[in-house]
């Protein structure tokens, strides 16, 4: 007889469901832009609540400590703007005063000379050199291009850092609210968990930050030992890229060392090379590893995977937040993971009522001795 095949009502569920979830889907692509905004900040929010903390623990209103928190970041962007823009503007103008003086010496080679008298190449040198303060204006207009292409427009950013105060503010209340929802069986471990998660991105922030810092004050160090120009805008060069793993670093190294191939060359460069290969081996096998120790735990071979999964999606930020990301899933797959083998032993030991440990495998009829 053949059994009967599912029921009108059941095929109804069926389509209903997956027309449910195909919308969902389907608005969640509409809202991306939107949810990366969130994701934005509350990332931003994770990585500034130590420093809350921390003016909060000195007796400060949460309000008025993330409001100091903010200031700060403010006054650090601004003199890090400081520090780039008046080094550039002087090298730059310095350039195109000295410039005329290069032309005359080179004035003395005679095969110069020659076809300069037939080109006119210093004329065009000259002309070109005094408009060279003019262009440094429009160099300014593209970097300006660029930073707000990478962080997006102002009302985007404006959008960011108010979701993120208001993380900062009730962050807490909502988190607490939504582990409450999971009932109080599983609350306190999802809140064992969101604990562990906001101490592994805080820590990879506060740890990322400082190696980029070291990375920065090396760089300068060294450079202006060496004497190359533009000394802080290549350091904090240096320190931005060190930002983003794996590649970040060596970027910059290759940038600066092409910096030092018109200064002293080959001396500056030769110096700079084995400074930045020493320096690279202490990061990778020294500080990064006491720095994330206590914090990020991920595998070298899945930090590498989602670099190229966090890139392709949303670029350097991608880069720049996998690391994080990945070792918060990491800590969710390990719970699950534990959660499924202790149900797992709890299914394999039974008690048997009266007795002080597992019950004895029944023996199977078949096996039994038969009675003689």
């Amino acid at each position: 007889m053949s059994s009967a095949g599912p029921s009108s009502r059941a095929i109804v569920r069926i389509v209903l469901t997956i027309t449910a979830t195909v919308a969902l889907i389907y608005l969640l692509y509409l809202v991306r832009s939107t949810l990366l905004l969130v994701f934005i900040s509350v990332f931003l929010a994770v990585a500034l609540g130590p420093a809350v903390a921390y003016f909060r623990r000195r007796g400060m209103p949460r309000g008025a400590a993330i409001l100091i928190v903010y200031v700060l970041i403010a006054a650090s962007i601004v003199g890090v703007g400081l520090l780039v823009v008046p080094p550039v503007v002087s090298q730059v103008e310095g350039l195109s005063n000295d410039i005329p003086g290069y032309v005359q010496d080179l004035r003395h080679n005679k095969q110069f000379a020659k076809y300069d008298d037939k080109y006119h190449i210093s004329k065009k040198i000259n002309e070109q050199a005094k408009k060279l303060p003019s262009h440094l204006g429009e160099a300014a207009g593209a970097l300006q291009s660029i930073t707000v292409g990478v962080f997006g427009a102002i009302v985007q950013l404006v959008t960011v850092l108010t979701m993120t105060f208001f993380l900062l503010l009730d962050g807490e209340r909502i988190a607490g609210f939504l582990l409450r929802l999971r009932g109080r069986d599983n609350e306190e471990r999802y809140r064992r968990i969101a604990s562990d998660i906001y101490r592994s991105i805080a820590g990879y922030v506060a740890g990322n930050l400082l190696i980029s810092v070291l990375a920065g004050v090396t760089t300068y160090v060294v450079l202006a030992i060496l004497g190359v120009p533009f000394a802080v805008p290549l350091a904090v060069l240096m320190a931005f890229l060190d930002l983003i793993p794996l590649v970040g670093a060596t970027l910059g190294g290759v940038a600066i060392g092409v910096v030092t191939l018109f200064n002293n060359f080959p001396t500056s460069t030769i110096v700079w090379l084995i400074v930045f290969i020493v320096y690279q081996q202490v990061e990778n096998n020294i500080i990064q590893p006491v720095v994330y120790r206590r914090t990020v735990n991920v595998p070298p071979l899945l930090v590498i995977v989602a670099i190229l999964i966090g890139g392709s999606l949303i670029g350097i930020l991608g880069a720049l937040v996998a690391i994080p990301v990945a070792a918060a899933i990491q800590i969710v797959v390990r719970d699950v993971w534990e959660q499924r083998d202790a149900h797992r032993l709890e299914d394999s030991e039974v008690i048997v009522p009266g007795s002080a440990g597992p019950a004895s495998m029944p023996v199977p009829p078949a096996a039994q001795t038969p009675p003689a």
